[in-house]
Formats: C-alpha cells, sequence, structure tokens
C-alpha cells in the first residue's frame, strides 16, 4: 500500500495543476504531491512535496480529504490538503517529471487529470471529505 499526500493550491479562484512527465499518468494534470515518506508527519510531507515540486511555500495546511483507491495496482490512499497562505511562483522544480505548472478555473479545469486525482479534485470541489 502507498500512501500520496497531494496539495490543493487556490489563488484568484483557480487551481494549480502540474503536467505529468516520465511518471504514471504521462500527459495528464495532477495536483502537486507525492509519497509520504516513513516517519514523515502529513503536513510535513505536504510542506516538502510543494517545496520539491513548485519551490512554493504555505503557513498552514489544511485537510480536505482522503480517498481509498483499492483496485490500483498499487492499493493507494490519497491525502490532500489545502495551502493556506502561498507564496511564491511555482516553478518547474522536477523538469524531469513536470513539463509545467498551470492555473485552472475550478469550473473549466482540464478534462485529462491524472487518474489518481480524479476522485480527489472532485471531492475538493464538493467539499466531501472521503471516498473510495
Amino acid at each position: 500500500m502507498n500512501i500520496g499526500i497531494n496539495v490543493f493550491i487556490i489563488r484568484d479562484g483557480k487551481l494549480l495543476l502540474g503536467k505529468r512527465k516520465n511518471v504514471s499518468g504521462e500527459g495528464d494534470w495532477g495536483l502537486p504531491g507525492g509519497h509520504l515518506e516513513p516517519n514523515e508527519k502529513f503536513k510535513d510531507a505536504a510542506a516538502r512535496e510543494l517545496m520539491e515540486e513548485t519551490g512554493m511555500v504555505a503557513k498552514d495546511f489544511i485537510f480536505k480529504n482522503i480517498v481509498n483507491l483499492p483496485n490500483n495496482p498499487k492499493h493507494y490512499i490519497q491525502v490532500g490538503f489545502e495551502a493556506v497562505d502561498s507564496s511564491g511562483e511555482p516553478e518547474l522544480k522536477e523538469p524531469d517529471r513536470c513539463e509545467a505548472w498551470e492555473w485552472f478555473e475550478l469550473n473549466k479545469l482540464p478534462s485529462n487529470i491524472f487518474f489518481a486525482h480524479t476522485e480527489q479534485i472532485k471531492n475538493y470541489l464538493t467539499n466531501n471529505a472521503f471516498s473510495e
């Protein structure tokens, strides 16, 4: 089983998504995030992944939802946090894994969203904290 920690960054009614490259879901748009490391706290993982992938920081992270994906070839649990008072502009810090960062209006998200984040984003938009 794997645990993914993902971050919702909202500015001016827009969500930040990255175009995945050389990883599962290549060409799809996904949230900043990654795997929880051993002995790591969830919020620490959210802060680390946000910095590693985008160079951005946030004052805090608020839990938004959890999605259990048991039918995935590698059983995943995706945990989503919303960044509070994020600062900086997204940079391509891992160009081997992300092609671009773009802001999308919440009501005009791309159709090709990474399968592991689709339900999590849907839950975020409907204020649902759990699904499987």
